[in-house]
């Protein structure tokens, strides 16, 4: 959410992972609220959102599939031997801001904007912004001549500034410097499908070779046979091709054809040593803006969350992600989230909304301060993985857990998928003894309180990692050490 995503209330904390925000709809080149602004259309309300239709309980699966997924039958438990990651979406959560799947990227997806009524209320409302705009004009320009005319009395105050005093000098720690040296490496991306639908988000330079970091759900639309291009803060627009992508991590590597030969890849920082009240800076194109800079703090990390774009045939992303209060909205999904050293600690990939409302009676939304971030030591081993071989890799314990709520961790269910078994037989939770009905609630010394929670930590690991689960059996707490499996691809 991966993003950007609308809709549902926030569970309470910690019990469910908090909700990305759905990505507003919009024709990527009308401006006025019911024509659409230059951003996408938010997915559809996932079916756990207040008033739509109940569903049975979902199943996530550390290694197995989800249900109903490939033909099995809604509500069916997740086999743990069929398909592992990935897991269906949690009941609550939907996409950071629509982005794949004909519901655009964080940025903005669009369609073929309908004909717009001569006398409409879209029309108003721009004409009530060019009013403002063109006041604010002319109250500068009388503003300027008033003071003008008193630098010229002798009762005058006023201190002018010397003409020609040259540039003004900015720190390197300062934000302008920070956003100077980072924006000319960043980018907008365009997606297209064949159909015609399509979105808008942001990515940044990862390497001198061409290769471009951003969300999975921005390019999801150009990923089967559409049109994709990216354009740097200078203007120049390059066509760029889908290298690899992950939908359960939300990252993705594109690659410029013809690039230039002085790319200036953006320096990737430390997420591991960021700190709750750190500095951030986040760049993206908000609502269609390009190359917009907004700051704010790191507010929590390990944050887990769980987005989709809603669609009944989206699969979910999940991450222990850093939590910012810098203002990002749909448009920043795939932007980069800076320190004040301009490293790269993230990307933005989901924020949490708290109304469907928006401007002129849409169902855009944007910032409440809670924005989600992939961490970027986990983006960067999944876009090595992505341009090494096109694939992502996914460490897994072989079992199938629970996604819902209440069950004081994460549960594994009793039977998998069309009745197999819950724990892959011979799998690392097989081989670590642990059996349907166990309840894990730490990993390492992370505190698991749900489904989404364990995927997100173990996602956050290397196939081959050693990890300590806590779980609890018949009232008793015991402890196993795991040695994480491995499994190749989305589906």
């Amino acid at each position: 959410m991966s993003t950007e995503n609308e809709g549902t209330a926030v569970p309470p904390a910690p019990s469910a992972p908090p909700v990305p925000v759905e990505t507003p709809a919009a024709s990527a080149q009308s401006a006025a609220p019911e024509g659409g602004a230059p951003t996408a259309q938010l997915p559809a309300v996932p079916p756990s959102a207040p008033g739509a239709p109940e569903q049975t309980p979902a199943y996530a699966s550390m290694g197995a599939e989800a249900p109903g997924a490939h033909g099995h039958a809604p509500g069916a438990p997740v086999s743990a031997a069929e398909a592992g990651w990935p897991p269906p979406p949690p009941a609550i959560p939907s996409y950071a801001d629509g982005g794949g799947s004909g519901a655009g990227g964080w940025g903005s997806s669009y369609e073929q904007p309908a004909p717009k009524p001569k006398n409409g209320r879209g029309g108003l409302v721009a004409a009530i912004l060019v009013a403002a705009l063109v006041a604010g004009g002319v109250g500068g320009g009388i503003g300027y001549s008033l003071a003008k005319n008193n630098d010229n009395s002798t009762d005058s105050t006023t201190v002018s500034a010397p003409s020609g005093s040259g540039d003004v000098k900015r720190a390197s720690g300062t934000v302008a410097n920070v956003a100077a040296r980072a924006l000319p490496s960043t980018v907008t991306i365009e997606a297209e499908s064949s159909s015609g639908s399509g979105g808008t988000g942001t990515g940044f330079v990862f390497d001198t070779q061409g290769h471009i970091l951003t969300n999975n759900h921005v390019v999801a639309e150009a990923v089967d046979g559409g049109k994709l291009t990216a354009t740097f803060p200078n203007g120049k627009k390059y066509d760029a091709e889908v290298v690899g992508h992950a939908q359960g991590y939300d990252v993705a590597v594109i690659k410029l054809k013809n690039a230039p030969s002085d790319l200036k890849p953006l320096t990737l920082g430390d997420s591991d040593a960021v700190a709750v009240g750190d500095s951030t800076i986040a760049i993206g194109a908000p609502f269609g803006l390009s190359n917009t800079v907004t700051t704010g703090i790191i507010s929590a990390k390990n944050r887990p969350v769980a987005s989709s774009d809603g669609s009944a045939s989206s699969k979910a992303s999940y991450m222990s992600a850093l939590q910012t209060d810098a203002s990002i909205n749909p448009g920043n999904s795939g932007g980069p989230l800076l320190d004040a050293q301009g490293a790269v600690i993230g990307i933005n990939s989901a924020i949490q909304s708290s109304s469907s409302g928006g401007l002129g009676g849409t169902s855009q939304s944007g910032s409440i301060g809670l924005g989600f971030a992939i961490p970027i030591n986990q983006a960067k081993h999944v876009a090595q993985q992505l341009i090494k071989t096109g694939k992502p890799v996914y460490p897994v314990i072989g079992a199938s857990v629970s996604l819902e709520d209440g069950t004081g961790g994460a549960k594994i269910t009793e039977q998998g998928a069309s009745g197999s078994a819950a724990v892959t037989s011979g799998g690392p939770a097989d081989k670590a003894g642990l059996k349907p009905g166990d309840v894990i609630t730490k990993l390492d010394d992370q505190v698991i309180d749900s489904g989404p929670t364990l995927i997100g930590e173990i996602w956050t690991h290397q196939p081959g990692d050693v990890v300590k689960l806590t779980y609890t059996r018949d009232g008793k707490t015991h402890t196993a050490e795991v040695t994480l499996g491995q499994r190749d691809g989305d589906s």
